[in-house]
């Protein structure tokens, strides 16, 4: 393979998972971790990704208040959006995971709806100050620099203490027999710590991330209750998801 193609490979996968590890792609293309950290040296110094300890993100994923146009799929993951708001009532209580697609939920909220939004995620709480009508309440516990999210054993204890109506939540992997997964540990506990404390769980995903899988496992697929994606219901990649009592939107 190609340095051209191997480096495209590396950005595909940064792109459609906002986290990769050295390790992962290392072992994908057969090539020795050495080769991948010197590709992703140099695409973090063309500006085309940012390299972390082990690994690298995409730098959609390092959002602010302000809208990000390196977000990889940021129209599907605006069609998500608009489906999700479609379930909020006024007076709800929700939780908001981190992660592109749910700050483009946060973004959809109406100015107008008045509702209660526990969040763990950075990026989430800045967007939704902007909500006059949306009460904010940050979850706090050690800050991942990475995802900008709060993780650790403080999160999941003040997780426990609450019950939303709704959680609205994001995923590296998706899979209708593996469930969520993810390779980040910490984060599958806080996700984990998330589904329990909702009364429903929607995933929010854009379709690329189907049938994929990682290390680390979040729940079954039948702990969501709703799956949103950029797709029509009737949609055939949705097909292995229609034997689980899980809602398609």
């Amino acid at each position: 393979m190609l340095k051209e193609e191997r480096q495209q490979t590396i950005l595909n996968e940064v792109e459609l998972h906002n986290r990769i590890l050295l390790t992962d792609i290392a072992e994908t293309l057969d090539v020795s971790i050495d080769t991948i950290r010197r590709d992703v040296k140099e695409l973090d110094a063309d500006n085309r990704l940012r390299k972390v300890h082990g690994g690298a993100i995409s730098l959609g994923f390092i959002s602010s208040n302000t809208r990000n146009n390196n977000v990889y799929k940021l129209e599907e993951k605006s069609k998500i959006a608009e489906k999700a708001v479609k379930l909020l009532k006024a007076g709800s209580v929700i939780f908001l995971d981190g992660g592109t697609t749910c700050l483009e939920l946060a973004r959809s909220i109406p100015p107008n709806l008045g509702l209660t939004c526990f969040t763990h995620s950075i990026p989430v709480v800045m967007e939704l100050l902007h909500k006059s009508n949306v009460t904010v309440i940050l979850v706090g516990g050690q800050v991942s620099k990475e995802s900008q999210i709060a993780i650790g054993a403080n999160a999941i204890h003040n997780l426990s203490e609450i019950r939303v109506d709704y959680s609205f939540i994001g995923t590296g992997y998706v899979d209708s027999f593996y469930g969520l997964t993810e390779f980040d540990w910490d984060i599958v506990q806080v996700k984990k710590a998330i589904i329990k404390c909702s009364k429903k769980t929607v995933l929010l995903s854009i379709s690329e991330k189907l049938n994929s899988q990682h290390r680390y496992k979040s729940c079954d697929i039948n702990a969501i209750n709703t799956m949103i994606t950029e797709l029509e219901p009737e949609n055939q990649l949705l097909n292995s998801f229609r034997n689980h009592d899980i809602r398609l939107l």
